[in-house]
């Protein structure tokens, strides 16, 4: 029987970003059906964070993703724009949030229609990999499209995103009670598997329970 991943997921994450190529492979390898649950990032769940005593941590993040990306031979450069509105200064975070909202009902929205996890792969390349001014142009509709969406219907369906809303509000009590707040988190059989470099304990487990495909 096909198993069931949960992939709590980011898209203001770079570590969500360096977690997708090892989950289309799970994808590919294994007899599984893994769930895009895309949850609001750090920034918004919990702005105290970026604080200036939180700063080292920050910068942290900002040298081992990039160092990570390029171990793993993934493109790498900081969003322009970034998903969140956030002066990187100060950390403060702006009260109006043109982007992030958007792209958490577009990955609701393809998983609804079987394509999230091709979406979130492809989405974050874009963010994440160096395309300047992402949300313009077709460079969104260039995307949807290799993920096997169409970005107009997709939009139509979020014209009105209370279902989206709930959802998302869904997807983060779940992630609360999964063992794991941060992201990526993929979940199977109950248990958390926390981050993009923890996939090989994911597959470890999916290859004792003879998931793998023949």
């Amino acid at each position: 029987m096909t198993a069931q991943i949960d992939y709590y997921f980011s898209f203001r994450s770079p570590y969500s970003y360096l977690s997708t190529p090892g989950a289309l492979e799970v994808a590919r390898k294994y007899d599984v059906d893994i769930h895009l649950k895309p949850v609001l990032p750090l920034a918004l769940r919990d702005p105290d964070f970026f604080n200036m005593a939180n700063m080292k941590k920050i910068q942290y993040i900002i040298l081992d993703w990039q160092r990570r990306a390029e171990m793993l031979g993934l493109p790498h450069e900081w969003p322009s724009p970034d998903p969140i509105v956030q002066e990187l200064t100060e950390l403060k975070i702006a009260d109006e949030q043109p982007y992030i909202h958007r792209l958490i009902y577009l990955g609701i929205e393809a998983e609804r229609r079987g394509c999230g996890l091709p979406f979130a792969a492809e989405v974050s390349a874009m963010i994440f990999g160096g395309t300047k001014n992402w949300d313009q142009d077709d460079h969104m509709t260039k995307a949807c499209t290799r993920a096997g969406l169409d970005l107009a219907d997709m939009e139509a369906a979020i014209a009105d995103p209370m279902s989206h809303k709930a959802e998302l509000e869904d997807n983060m009590k779940a992630q609360d009670k999964c063992g794991h707040h941060g992201v990526p988190t993929f979940i199977y059989n109950g248990e958390p598997f926390f981050g993009q470099d923890r996939i090989d304990s994911l597959c470890f487990q999916l290859e004792k329970d003879g998931l793998a495909r023949g």
